[in-house]
């Protein structure tokens, strides 16, 4: 799975919804791009799952690799900022459902943080 995107990408935030830390095994941290921006050069392994009513994920069908959220509705896709080459010139910029996160870790780095998403 490749992929390329042609223009801006968001600073990441990341997510700590129960969904996000059941498909990644922690927080997730996303960077969200136009749609339209996202160009795929090789996709016979991405598959899409719809996790809930107005939302679907893709996944490599390979290696079960996190690599995209977006609402159904939206004109923006979230990338797995994981799978961007480094380096990003990236900064996370805040955290969001931190009310569902786990008790295993603690948010310590100062980034603004929102109860829900």
């Amino acid at each position: 799975m490749r992929y390329q995107i042609a223009g801006e990408l968001a600073e990441p935030i990341a997510c700590h919804c129960t969904q996000c830390a059941r498909t990644s095994g922690n927080f997730a941290a996303m960077a969200a791009c136009r749609s339209a921006d996202l160009k795929l050069l090789t996709s016979s392994t991405l598959r899409w799952y719809r996790s809930s009513d107005n939302v679907e994920r893709g996944f490599c069908s390979r290696c079960g690799g996190n690599l995209f959220w977006r609402a159904t509705s939206s004109g923006e896709i979230f990338i797995s900022a994981g799978t961007l080459d480094p380096p990003t010139g990236l900064h996370l910029s805040k955290h969001i459902f931190v009310g569902s996160k786990s008790d295993f870790y603690d948010l310590t780095d100062g980034l603004p943080q929102e109860q829900e998403g």
